[in-house]
């Protein structure tokens, strides 16, 4: 356990690291528009969606119907449909940790959670994406509490604090990369994400490009597992 403690820490300080701004710059756009520290505890600790609760704010401020709110955040965490379909194996046999592992299943958690492991046991697993969930979004909540708190006493301008996930998700890509000698999922994934930002644009390439992965990923299995026969 205490192992395990200190792998999920030393994991994770990337994630510490961007969570901690983006909730601080969260936490300060909902105290800007009239949203509390309880409002903005309670988002983090119940939606915990990351850029949908940015999105949230401007939905509730706007005073939009509850099916547009359900479409948009639809729209906007399409990509978990695809995260989740990935986790099945991994998430097997997890028991009662299991429905908060899919509940914390946000970017970075996933990226962590894919990274090697292969040593471990199945219970040391799950024990491992249990605290790496729950440390992820502790930095989330923490992060947007003191952005609350600041945002009541100083004046603040967020332009450009949207770059810092960018840099996360640049940091924990490096850390994947160097964690596994297998880099061909990896490198399906760029080219994918490449090729579909070509064809789509930067405004909706996301979801194709989840979708060829999948594709790509599923068929690199099958075509390994048949290797593996012969």
């Amino acid at each position: 356990m205490k192992n395990n403690i200190k792998k999920a820490l030393r994991d994770t300080i990337p994630v510490l690291s961007g969570y901690i701004v983006l909730g601080m710059g969260f936490g300060i756009l909902a105290e800007t528009n009239g949203y509390g520290v309880w409002w903005t505890l309670a988002m983090s600790v119940f939606i915990y969606a990351g850029s949908m609760q940015y999105l949230a704010v401007d939905l509730l401020t706007g005073g939009v119907s509850l099916i547009s709110a359900a479409i948009t955040t639809l729209m906007v965490n399409a990509r978990h449909l695809f995260y989740g379909i990935s986790m099945v194996d991994r998430y097997k046999g997890a028991g009662k940790k299991k429905p908060y592992l899919i509940f914390a299943l946000t970017d970075e958690t996933y990226s962590l959670v894919c990274s090697g492991n292969e040593d471990m046991s199945d219970g040391e697993r799950h024990g491992y994406y249990m605290l790496v969930s729950l440390f992820n979004q502790i930095y989330w909540v923490t992060g947007s509490v003191i952005g609350a708190l600041l945002g009541q006493v100083i004046p603040f301008s967020t332009e450009g604090i949207d770059f810092a996930l960018t840099a996360l998700f640049v940091t924990v890509f490096v850390e994947q990369w160097k964690s596994t000698k297998d880099h061909v999922p990896a490198l399906v994934g760029v080219g994918a994400s490449v090729l579909c930002l070509l064809v789509f644009g930067a405004d909706d390439f996301l979801i194709p490009a989840m979708v060829l992965i999948t594709l790509a990923l599923s068929v690199l299995k099958l075509v390994r597992k048949e290797g593996e026969k012969q």
